[in-house]
C-alpha cells in the first residue's frame, strides 16, 4: 500500500518513492544541460551546475508551483555571453543578483497576473518552439569534435542506443509505472555500455563535473554608478527572460495536472534563487520546461522532486563525479528527444483549419522567432504584441450605429462596440453633422469609451455640432467612462453638453 506524507505544502499528498526516484531522473539529465548552457554562456561547467543546484532546491521549497523544476537556461546564457565576453565572470555574478532583486520586486508588485495578457496561440508557438529547439540540441550529439556528422560505426552505436532508450521510455509504462521509465532507460543504457565496453560518448568527455560545495563569494567589482550602469540592462532581460519563461512553464504544467499555481510566489523564489546562485558562484537561470516535464510525466506532483533533484545534483558534482561521468550521452539524448516529443503541441497541427488564420499566424511567428533567434522572452513578446494589434483590428471593424429620428425630431445615433484609438476613425464617420436636425443624441448603452483617443474623439464630435450651432448629448456611459471624461478635463477640453433629461455625462462620481 502506498505510503504519503506532506513535505511543505499540507495541501499535496506526495509519493514517497516516486518523487524520489523521478528527482534522481530529473538530476541525470539536469547535468549534460547545465554544462551545455555554462559552455554557451563562456562560464566554467562548475558555474552551470551550482546555479542548477541553488535555483532548483530554493525554488523547489519556496516556489508557486511544486513539481516544476528550475536551473541554468540557454535563455540566460544567450543574454550574458556578450557581458562575459567583455567584463568576466564577476560581473555575471553581480547581474544574476540584480536579476533576482527585479524578479522579486515583480512578484511583491503581484506582476505574475501579467501573465493573463499571453493568448493561448502564443502558449502553442512558445512550447512547438522550445520542443524544436530541445530536438535540434540534441543532433549536436550526432556529430564529432570537428563538427562533422558521425559515420559508420560510431554513428550505429549512438543510433542504437538512442533508439533503445526512446523504446524503453515509450514502451514501459505500458507494462509498469513502479519505476519511472526515464530512470530506468538510462540506468539500462548504461549497464549495457558498461557491461560490452561499448565505445560510445559519456559525459566526462563533454567536461568534468568535479567539485566542491558552491563556495560563498561577494562579485569583486567595483561597487559604483558606473558598474550599475554596465550590469543594469543585462539584469534586466535576464529578470524579464526569467519571469516569462518560469511563469509560462508554471502555466502548462497548471494546465497537464488540472491544478493552479501561484505566479506571484514563484517569481518572488525565483528572484531569491537567482539572488543566492549570484553568491555562490553560480550563472542565474529560470525554470525549465523541459526537465520540469520529465518530472511531471514521471508522476511527481510535490516539492519533494525537486529537492531531491537538486541535493542529488550536488551529491553528484561532490562525491559522485567519476562514476556520473561515465553516463553515456547517448542515453541523455533519447530522453531530452522523448521530451521534445512530449513537449510539442500535436494537437496545434490539427487546429490549422479551425482556427483563426490571425491566431495561426502568431503560433507559427513565435515557433520561427523561439527556433531561429533562440530567445523565449522575445518570441513571447513579438506574440503577444501581433495578438494585441489583431484584436485591436478586429474590434476596430466592430463599432457600428443604429440612427432614427424620433417623433420628436431628434437624431438617435445608438453606438455599439468599443471606442477606442483603433475605431476613432469609423466612429467619426457615422456622423452627418451638417444634415442632422437641431438636437442630436449619441447613445452609449452598447458601446465604452476606452482610451484618450475615444475622449478627444467625443471632444471633436461635440466640437463639430457645437460650431454648427446644435445640440447633442451623451446617453448612457459607464461610470468608468464618465470618470474618463471628468479626470480628462484637466487635459483636454471636453466638450459634454448637459441637458436636463440626459444628464449623464458631466455628474460628479
Amino acid at each position: 500500500m502506498k505510503k504519503y506524507f506532506n513535505l511543505f505544502d499540507l495541501s499535496q499528498k506526495v509519493d514517497y518513492k516516486n518523487e524520489v526516484l523521478s528527482g534522481l531522473t530529473v538530476a541525470l539529465a539536469l547535468v549534460p544541460e547545465a554544462i551545455a548552457f555554462a559552455l554557451i554562456a563562456g562560464l566554467s561547467p562548475l558555474t552551470g551546475l551550482y546555479a542548477a543546484f541553488v535555483l532548483g532546491l530554493v525554488t523547489a521549497i519556496l516556489g508557486g508551483r511544486p513539481g516544476m523544476i528550475s536551473g541554468a537556461t540557454g535563455a540566460v546564457a544567450v543574454v550574458i555571453v556578450s557581458l562575459v565576453q567583455s567584463h568576466g565572470v564577476e560581473y555575471v555574478f553581480a547581474t544574476v543578483v540584480l536579476a533576482g532583486i527585479f524578479q522579486m520586486l515583480a512578484g511583491f508588485l503581484r506582476l505574475g497576473k501579467l501573465m493573463r495578457l499571453v493568448p493561448h496561440p502564443v502558449i502553442f508557438g512558445f512550447v512547438n518552439g522550445l520542443a524544436i529547439i530541445i530536438f535540434m540540441s540534441q543532433l549536436d550529439q550526432f556529430k564529432d569534435t570537428s563538427g562533422n556528422w558521425l559515420t559508420g560505426t560510431p554513428l550505429y552505436v549512438l543510433f542504437g542506443l538512442v533508439v533503445l532508450t526512446m523504446f524503453i521510455i515509450w514502451g514501459l509504462p505500458k507494462l509498469s509505472k513502479a519505476i519511472p521509465a526515464s530512470l530506468v532507460a538510462i540506468l539500462a543504457v548504461f549497464g549495457l555500455v558498461v557491461y560490452f565496453n561499448i565505445d560510445t560518448r559519456t559525459i566526462g568527455d563533454i567536461a568534468s563535473i568535479q567539485g566542491g560545495f558552491p563556495p560563498f563569494h561577494i562579485p569583486n567589482i567595483p561597487f559604483n554608478l558606473e558598474t550599475l550602469t554596465i550590469i543594469f540592462p543585462y539584469a534586466a532581460i535576464v529578470a524579464g527572460v526569467g519571469l516569462i519563461e518560469s511563469l509560462l512553464t508554471l502555466n502548462i504544467i497548471d494546465e497537464i495536472t488540472e491544478t493552479r499555481g501561484r505566479g506571484n510566489k514563484e517569481a518572488v523564489a525565483q528572484g531569491t534563487a537567482n539572488i543566492l546562485s549570484g553568491l555562490f558562484s553560480g550563472m542565474g537561470g529560470c525554470a525549465m520546461l523541459g526537465q520540469s516535464l520529465i518530472n511531471i510525466s514521471n508522476g511527481a506532483r510535490a516539492r519533494l522532486s525537486g529537492i531531491v533533484a537538486a541535493i542529488m545534483l550536488l551529491v553528484f558534482i561532490m562525491f559522485g563525479a567519476d562514476l556520473i561521468e561515465k553516463l553515456p550521452m547517448a542515453a541523455l539524448t533519447g530522453l531530452m528527444i522523448m521530451v521534445a516529443i512530449g513537449t510539442f503541441e500535436w494537437a496545434s497541427l490539427r487546429t490549422f483549419n479551425r482556427m483563426p488564420k490571425s491566431d495561426i499566424f502568431v503560433m507559427v511567428m513565435v515557433t520561427l522567432v523561439t527556433v531561429f533567434l533562440h530567445n523565449l522572452a522575445l518570441a513571447v513578446v513579438v506574440g503577444v504584441i501581433i495578438s494585441a494589434l489583431v484584436f485591436a483590428w478586429d474590434n476596430a471593424k466592430r463599432i457600428r450605429a443604429r440612427k432614427y429620428v424620433d417623433e420628436d425630431g431628434v437624431k438617435h445615433y445608438e453606438i455599439y462596440g468599443p471606442l477606442f484609438f483603433g475605431s476613432v476613425t469609423a466612429f467619426n464617420e457615422k456622423f452627418d453633422v451638417l444634415n442632422d436636425p437641431e438636437e442630436v443624441i449619441i447613445d452609449f448603452e452598447e458601446s465604452r469609451v476606452v482610451d484618450m483617443s475615444a475622449i478627444e474623439a467625443l471632444n471633436k464630435i461635440t466640437e463639430r455640432y457645437q460650431k454648427v450651432g446644435k445640440k447633442i448629448h451623451l446617453k448612457h456611459l459607464s461610470a468608468d467612462c464618465r470618470r474618463l471624461l471628468k479626470n480628462a478635463e484637466e487635459i483636454i477640453e471636453v466638450n459634454v453638453l448637459e441637458d436636463p433629461t440626459y444628464k449623464v455625462a458631466v455628474d460628479n462620481i
